[in-house]
């Protein structure tokens, strides 16, 4: 198992480098139960738990821990990746070897000893890597269930994730917070109640996308439009508009010899 080694400096200045990113590429960033969420963080340690789908993932964790939930974030990453892209050890990533049942304990350990504090959080993607965003069921591991098992002083957040492209060109970010879950010392059931509430945020998502409710998604950054791009549109509609626009010849009228051929030929 790899502790997290974050140091705080570079934590500040990694932090705003995944705002800049975030908002550098996506057009809007959406996101439902995030005034719920705070609160909650005010109140206890949180152990977030969210699906795991694309390489934003661990930038996103960080800037919603950091920027829109204000709390002092780890996250769990599997150890190999770590050992690649070890900075993300400075900015509170500890990891854990999937494959190793004893590093895995050591992980949980690790997590629990994190959550000591409102204010603090750790985030796991219990899938364990990136899975397509529509897939079911999530196939949640235990590791997570076992953190918010011996971490009584946490309590645990549901959040879907999910990336989208619209009607604009960029995507658009979307973020939905579920209600704490229960305290549970079973651990399958633990697991199996963490999976089916990320499930539901991510339902919830998909209902929004399609107009149902999307109301309740507040836009949290909206980019501002391109002037350039908007001013090469108009430009373009102005020259091309003529053109296509033109009504179309009308088509001359048949000649009697025309006609008597066209007749003959249309016989069976």
């Amino acid at each position: 198992m790899i502790p997290a080694r974050k140091v705080s400096w570079f934590n500040t200045w990694f932090s705003g480098h995944a705002r800049s990113r975030i908002q550098a590429t996506f057009g809007e960033v959406r996101a439902q139960g995030l005034d719920r969420a705070r609160a909650l963080a005010k109140e206890a340690p949180l152990l977030v738990v969210s699906n795991h789908t694309s390489w934003w993932d661990p930038l996103v964790a960080m800037h919603v821990s950091t920027h829109l939930l204000g709390t002092d974030g780890y996250a769990m990453m599997d150890a190999k990746n770590l050992r690649r892209l070890p900075f993300f050890s400075l900015v509170g990533a500890f990891g854990v070897d999937l494959d190793k049942p004893a590093d895995g304990a050591l992980g949980m350990r690790h997590a629990a000893r994190l959550l000591d504090t409102p204010g603090k959080l750790v985030w796991v993607y219990p899938q364990g890597q990136e899975r397509p965003v529509t897939e079911r069921p999530l196939g949640f591991r235990p590791g997570s269930a076992e953190i918010a098992r011996v971490s009584r002083k946490a309590r645990t957040l549901p959040v879907g994730l999910r990336y989208e492209f619209g009607g604009t060109e960029r995507p658009t970010l979307w973020l939905s917070f579920g209600e704490p879950l229960p305290a549970e010392r079973d651990t399958a059931k633990g697991r199996a109640a963490q999976e089916e509430a990320v499930e539901a945020e991510l339902l919830r998502i998909e209902r929004a996308l399609r107009g149902e409710g999307a109301a309740g998604f507040e836009v949290v950054f909206r980019a501002a439009p391109s002037r350039v791009g908007g001013v090469l549109e108009v430009m373009l509609a102005a020259m091309t508009r003529p053109w296509v626009m033109r009504a179309p010849k009308a088509a001359p009228p048949l000649s009697a010899g025309d006609a008597r051929r066209k007749a003959t030929s249309s016989r069976p």
